[in-house]
């Protein structure tokens, strides 16, 4: 079974991946991927740990992914993790 694909402006095959995962662990909560990402796919996620408010990305609306990976080219951490869908 293959992956959608689509074609660059030059009419190269690209298969786009999209976002599956955000690692909490790797996320720091600078909101760099939040400001970046143009259709609303990432929020902000509040984690109460031990009396200390933390803020992490988490993903609010993974169907307006476009697959541009602009939020993991941002992130220092590489919290992410994408996948492309298949056809």
């Amino acid at each position: 079974m293959g992956y959608i694909t689509g074609l660059t402006r030059g009419k190269q095959e690209w298969t786009p991946r999209f976002v599956r995962s955000v690692d909490d662990g790797k996320c720091i909560g600078c909101g760099r991927c939040m400001k970046i990402c143009a259709h609303g796919v990432l929020a902000p996620k509040e984690v109460d740990e031990e009396e200390s408010a933390k803020m992490f990305c988490s993903i609010a609306n993974a169907d307006n992914c476009i697959g541009c990976e602009a939020c993991g080219r941002t992130c220092n951490k590489k919290a992410f993790s994408f996948e492309p869908l298949h056809a």
